[in-house]
């Protein structure tokens, strides 16, 4: 099963990675290196997750390194996964999560640039499978959608700023 999930991320990177052509000019002055995502406070009462190991391929797609990493990946990437449904909301919601880099400073700058640049055309690859106007609709119906979700999360952040007094006011 983790496996599994391991290679399904890897090919939807890699199909994203794929509509863009800059990214795999990017990524193919980084052929041979490998990166790594660590998920901090991932929350013990969920399945643990494989080790997410990436080497980056001369066609500067990516590939998974399997159950045996790299000892020393040239890159670093750490997430805060201790609330997963939260963090799924704000991505739903549009809002970039908060990712520390570290390691060789050119690569982490162009996967910095692929973070902030790279998008999945969700439409196009439905339009594929149900047709442009099914597609058109349901790419609607989820902006709308995404919309709500942003802001309620701005409506509760907000309230949560409002109730919480902060250190020092007690």
């Amino acid at each position: 099963m983790k496996v599994a999930l391991a290679e399904r991320l890897t090919l939807l990177l890699n199909h994203v990675l794929m509509a863009e052509p800059a990214a795999g000019e990017r990524l193919r002055a980084h052929g041979g290196r490998s990166l790594r995502l660590q998920l901090e406070g991932w929350p013990s009462l969920l399945p643990a997750l494989p080790e997410l190991s990436f080497r980056v391929t001369p066609a500067g797609l990516v590939e998974w390194c399997g159950l045996e990493p790299p000892p020393e990946p040239e890159l670093t990437l750490r997430l805060d996964a201790s609330n997963p449904a939260l963090s799924m909301a704000q991505w739903a919601a549009g809002e970039r999560p908060h990712v520390d880099i570290q390691g060789d400073a050119q690569f982490a700058a162009d996967l910095s640039w692929l973070i902030d640049n790279l998008r999945w055309d969700v439409q196009d690859d439905l339009a594929r499978i149900v047709g442009q106007g099914p597609a058109h609709e349901i790419a609607r119906l989820g902006a709308q959608l995404a919309r709500g979700l942003r802001e309620a999360l701005r409506t509760l952040t907000g309230r949560a700023a409002r109730a919480d007094p902060g250190p020092g006011s007690r």
